[in-house]
């Protein structure tokens, strides 16, 4: 197969990244939410994320272990059909959205996200691998960047519909309660099965390793795959922690005071931070040789990607241009990050996590618009961490690729242990403070990004 062949493939897979990336973002929203529906605690409300991404850790493991004991089972079924059965499972998940209003239970809504997990548990386990072969190792990177940044414009604009849609259109008296989420999720279920169908009519190369399924853990033999595994904990963690808290820390009087709506749509500015950053990163990793032409393509996406972020939020509030002029500072900051990166993986990634690290500080130590736009900030910060990751992480595994995909995703776990932690901190110290929580893991990130990411031997040694 020609090289070229693969952009089809490509584009068809990337939708999916967009997909979960919207429904994802949706937690955000159904935290607040459902923090008043049920009159939780920050801590109680924090097990949404819980439930959610716990369910990538047990279905990882559940993974893991079939391909201990029976070899890898996406080497045998093929990632076309991995993909297929993510999709399935998701369209469950969402569906049950519907009872769990229906009976007005808590609980129901955290088994409907944990079978929402489950299903992009497989999804992640097959899509992002997929994404790495689709090509070159070399530009591997460029590739999962590229898309994750569609996977971004699904979770920027996410926030503004599911904000409109729940806190806005579907409350009423028709929709009272819990039951303004009925229609919106029965929707996301019905597509979900829709791109089933269409990812099963579709032509996607069939990337099979029967000739090397072998039983054991011989993933685990990898250095920089285990120090990658913590670093994919404390990436999902932080990032998901400061997403679920974030509406709430808005509507504090000492730093926006804003209501839930207004918050909501403030919210698409930290996730459209890791649209802008991640198709920033897919050209700043590219094989483009020009410097001058990577730089000015650079510029034209960031240009292109604030354009998009701006005109959906414009959509739903008319937001005034001279209210995201420190967004466009943050922005520059991050594109020149990029060019002292020079485009190396581990050297943006150090730099970055650096920049994470920076801004939790300014926003700890500040209030009113400093502090507000320096959590919104993070997002873009954000942006290439999981991409440069996981293709460090996987890089030269081989046979044991899928089996450390599945591990990695295994640790997409810290997004349901680390916004717990900070829900507890934000209980007793306040929403302001909780913030010293995230901090720690931008910290081993870069880390990981100086040394934890390079290839030592086949045998592990921390």
């Amino acid at each position: 197969m020609k090289k070229n062949s693969y952009a089809g493939p490509f584009a068809v897979v990337t939708g999916l990244f967009f997909m979960w990336g919207f429904i994802t973002s949706m937690n955000d929203i159904l935290i607040p939410y459902l923090k008043d529906v049920f009159e939780l605690s920050h801590t109680q409300a924090m097990l949404v994320q819980f439930a959610f991404f716990g369910a990538y850790f047990i279905g990882s493991v559940i993974y893991f272990t079939i391909s201990i004991r029976f070899g890898d089972p996406i080497n045998r079924i093929g990632y076309k059909n991995g993909i297929i059965y993510g999709l399935v499972l998701s369209s469950l998940g969402t569906a049950l959205f519907f009872p769990a209003a229906e009976l007005t239970s808590y609980g129901f809504f955290l088994a409907a996200l944990f079978i929402l997990g489950l299903g992009f548990t497989l999804l992640q386990i097959a899509a992002n691998p997929y994404i790495t072969i689709l090509g070159s190792e070399k530009t591997a990177s460029s590739r999962l960047n590229l898309a994750q940044g569609f996977n971004s414009l699904g979770t920027t604009i996410g926030p503004l519909i599911g904000g409109f849609l729940i806190f806005k259109y579907f409350i009423g008296d028709q929709y009272a309660g819990a039951d303004s989420v009925k229609i919106p999720y029965v929707i996301f279920s019905g597509v979900f099965l829709l791109l089933a169908v269409l990812i099963k009519i579709s032509h996607l190369p069939r990337f099979y390793n029967k000739q090397d399924i072998q039983k054991g853990a011989g993933a685990l033999k990898y250095r920089h795959l285990v120090l990658g595994m913590v670093a994919i904990f404390m990436y999902v963690g932080a990032e998901v922690s400061i997403g679920s808290i974030l509406v709430n820390f808005l509507e504090i009087e000492s730093i926006a005071g804003f209501s839930k709506n207004e918050a909501s749509t403030y919210l698409a500015f930290y996730w459209g931070g890791l649209m802008i950053g991640r198709f920033l990163g897919a050209i700043s990793l590219s094989e483009i040789k020009s410097k001058s032409k990577k730089y000015m393509s650079m510029l034209l996406s960031a240009l292109i990607s604030l354009i998009i972020i701006y005109g959906a939020i414009y959509l739903k509030s008319e937001m005034p241009v001279k209210n995201i002029y420190p967004f466009l500072i943050i922005i520059l900051i991050n594109y020149i990050a990029f060019i002292i990166g020079k485009s190396i993986p581990g050297r943006t990634l150090l730099i970055f996590a650096l920049a994470a690290v920076g801004l939790i500080i300014v926003a700890l130590t500040n209030n009113g618009s400093i502090a507000m736009w320096s959590v919104i900030g993070i997002g873009i910060f954000n942006s290439i961490m999981w991409p440069n990751i996981f293709s460090l992480a996987i890089s030269g595994l081989g046979k044991h690729t899928s089996q450390g995909s599945s591990l990695l995703v295994m640790m997409i776990l810290g997004g349901a242990i680390i916004p717990v932690i900070q829900g507890g901190v934000a209980d007793v110290k306040g929403v302001h403070f909780s913030f010293i929580v995230p901090l720690i893991p931008y910290l081993y990130i870069a880390y990981y990004g100086w040394k934890g990411y390079k290839i030592v031997n086949q045998k592990t040694k921390l």
